[in-house]
C-alpha cells in the first residue's frame, strides 16, 4: 500500500513541507489529477493528501469526485485522506466529496 501526495509544487520529502503540511517521507508525489487517478486505480493507496490548485484545468476536486464515485459503486477500497490546500472553497468541496466517500464505505460494510 502506498501513501499518495497530490501537489503541483510542494515536494512531500522536503522537511519544511512535512512540518507545514503534514507530508511524510516516502510519499508518492504526483503533480496532476490524472496521475493521482492513475495511482488510485491500482486500488493500492492507503492514504491520499490532496491539494486543490494544480496549475491546470483539473484540480484536486476532480480527484475527490472520482474517489467519491468509486466509493459509491464499491470500486475503490477505503482509504484515509487529508487535504492540504490553502484554497478555502476548493478544500470545502473536496472535503464534502470525501466525506460522502467515507459514508459510502461505512454503509457498504454493514
Amino acid at each position: 500500500m502506498i501513501n499518495l501526495w497530490l501537489d503541483d509544487e510542494r515536494d512531500p520529502n522536503n522537511r519544511k513541507i512535512q512540518e507545514l503540511f503534514g507530508a511524510e517521507p516516502g510519499m508518492i508525489w504526483v503533480r496532476t489529477a490524472d496521475a493521482a487517478i492513475s495511482r488510485l486505480k491500482s486500488n493500492n493507496v492507503a492514504w491520499v493528501s490532496l491539494d486543490h490548485d494544480l496549475g491546470t484545468t483539473q484540480t484536486g476536486y476532480d480527484v475527490a469526485k472520482w474517489i467519491e464515485e468509486r466509493a459509491y459503486y464499491g470500486e475503490l477500497s477505503q482509504l484515509t485522506w487529508t487535504i492540504h490546500s490553502a484554497n478555502i472553497e476548493g478544500s470545502r468541496l473536496m472535503r464534502a466529496a470525501l466525506e460522502n466517500a467515507d459514508e459510502y464505505w461505512r454503509t457498504t460494510k454493514n
